[in-house]
């Protein structure tokens, strides 16, 4: 039995959580067998490390390691990078080389952003993969090779099977076994580790006194979301051992290094132990904020739109959604209605003439009369009720007729009579 806490030691690896450790075992489980691996993750996570692992618990150990970024080769040469080239083959071939698939022949080669491959080369590695054959740029001549691929992506490639840019054929064929790296915010036993880690080593490199946290800086230090994972976290706290003064952060020292670009960057809510349910809650009050945001801006926006026809008069016109609020805003009387027909017709575009039917408007106040009015009005959830009810009456319970006359679908209509349980 393989000590896990070994491994860690052997290749740098800092951590705790229960998903790392799973990682780590499957890796050492594949290691043995010649079966393809994909391992998945995030940008920063650590991907790197666990093909070593496989390969130096594998019979190939003793063989080539060969390392590829297929997303830092260009589209034209990435082909003869790995599958080699003849003399001749294109401009500035003077000799013949070998592509790293022959340079790692009976070892491993470890194919980084695997998501970056073009179509063509994707269809040669498959062929490598299925057959152990391949030939070199400009030759015809049949090539073999005993290589055991291992490849990483931090890209969805189901995604991009979807799109078209991916082979389904080759994901198939490389995802044998997965091996799925966690991102740092699902490990949050492990940030103060690491954090600890890389100060004592930056301690060690820049000779001075290692950087430490108190509870508020380390709370807010496992809250951060970390969007570059151990990457981000490594470079932050570089930044801290060189500029800081002070060797004992605060959190008010701390939150200057930590950036809320976004709201995908807002603190997640943990505790001392992450779990499905604290990511799902913070997923869920993200979303209500947005909510709430677009709600507020709705508010404004309507606000804006009655006052403008109040002030103006036959200068605005409304068509469509914003002829059925307002539509739906005078439905507090009969007189009401009255004056808003001349809005909505149909969500047709007809102007609207405040001289004809609306009272006179006291020019110091009608601001705060119309905010309070809309607010008072858009709450009613029974009015939208009323109006298909009406809708249906009018029209002898036709829904066709009544959704063209309330400015909806048939469908929509339908699914509202359902949902408000009404009669017609």
């Amino acid at each position: 039995m393989v000590n896990i806490q070994q491994i860690k030691q052997r290749f740098g690896i800092i951590g705790n959580s229960e998903a790392l450790n799973r990682a780590i075992d499957v890796a050492v489980q594949v290691a043995p067998t010649d079966l393809s691996v994909l391992i998945t993750g995030e940008s920063g996570t650590g991907k790197e490390s666990f093909p070593q692992i496989i390969h130096q618990h594998s019979i190939r150990k003793h063989g080539a390691y060969v390392a590829v970024n297929c997303g830092a080769i260009p589209e034209g040469t990435i082909d003869s990078e790995l599958f080699g080239h003849e003399k001749g083959a294109f401009t500035g071939a003077y000799s013949d080389r070998k592509g790293y698939f022959e340079e790692a022949n009976d070892g491993t080669i470890f194919l980084d952003e695997i998501g970056e491959l073009p179509l063509a080369t994707q269809v040669r590695l498959l062929r490598v993969l299925e057959t152990g054959e391949f030939m070199r740029v400009g030759s015809s001549r049949i090539l073999k090779t005993n290589v055991r691929v291992v490849a990483a992506t931090n890209v969805n490639l189901e995604k991009a099977i979807q799109e078209g840019e991916f082979r389904e054929d080759l994901f198939y064929r490389l995802n044998s076994v997965p091996i799925i790296i966690p991102p740092l915010r699902d490990r949050v036993e492990d940030i103060y580790l690491l954090f600890r880690k890389f100060a004592s080593d930056f301690a060690d490199r820049y000779r001075m006194p290692a950087v430490k946290l108190d509870e508020g800086a380390r709370e807010m230090l496992e809250r951060y979301r970390w969007p570059g994972n151990i990457r981000q976290l490594k470079n932050i706290t570089e930044q801290i051992s060189i500029i800081e003064k002070e060797r004992v952060l605060t959190a008010l020292n701390m939150e200057k290094y930590l950036p809320y670009h976004s709201g995908g960057n807002l603190p997640a809510v943990v505790g001392k132990k992450e779990n499905s349910q604290g990511a799902d809650f913070s997923n869920e009050r993200e979303i209500l904020y947005k909510v709430l945001f677009d709600m507020k801006r709705d508010m404004n926006d309507l606000k804006k739109l009655v006052l403008e026809i109040m002030q103006h008069g036959n200068d605005v016109s409304l068509k469509g959604e914003n002829a059925e609020i307002i539509q739906n805003l005078y439905q507090e009387s009969g007189e009401d209605l009255q004056r808003a027909a001349p809005l909505v017709n149909q969500g047709a575009m007809v102007p609207y003439n405040k001289t004809a039917s609306a009272p006179p408007v006291n020019e110091e106040h009608h601001i705060e009369d119309t905010e309070e009015f809309v607010e008072e009005s858009l709450s009613l959830e029974e009015k939208e009720v009323e109006l298909i009810e009406k809708a249906l009456e009018k029209h002898g319970g036709r829904r066709k007729n009544a959704a063209k006359e309330l400015g909806i679908s048939e469908r929509t209509l339908y699914r509202k009579i359902k949902e408000h349980n009404i009669d017609g």
